[in-house]
């Protein structure tokens, strides 16, 4: 199944204590539905020193999100929209947005 979201794409959150916030995706996991944004989501992690390189400390990092609280951005219209799926005449899946019926590229 084609993916709705995928790496690249700029989302904005609908729900959720993250909610109004836009990000870009940096990691899909499509067997868990969720996915992580950039600045979105943010957690706290205590992490170990390893060696001189990384030293330990506390640090704030993205949290996988659930997919049903993210949105596309449409990339021409700067708005949310829902992603729909259209065949072109070549015969590949493209994704549209549902807004302005305009082709996703990715």
């Amino acid at each position: 199944m084609a993916a709705r979201i995928r790496k690249g794409d700029t989302v904005v959150v609908i729900s959720g204590a993250s909610k109004g916030r836009r990000g870009e995706v940096l990691q899909v996991f499509p067997t868990a539905n969720r996915a992580t944004v950039q600045g979105v989501n943010m957690a706290t992690r205590h992490v170990k020193p390893r060696g001189v390189q990384e030293p330990g400390g506390i640090r704030q990092q993205e949290a996988p999100i659930h997919l049903s609280n993210l949105m596309l951005v449409d990339p021409k219209s700067e708005k949310p929209t829902k992603v729909g799926y259209r065949l072109l005449e070549d015969g590949r899946k493209v994704r549209v947005a549902k807004a302005t019926g305009d082709v996703i590229e990715s």
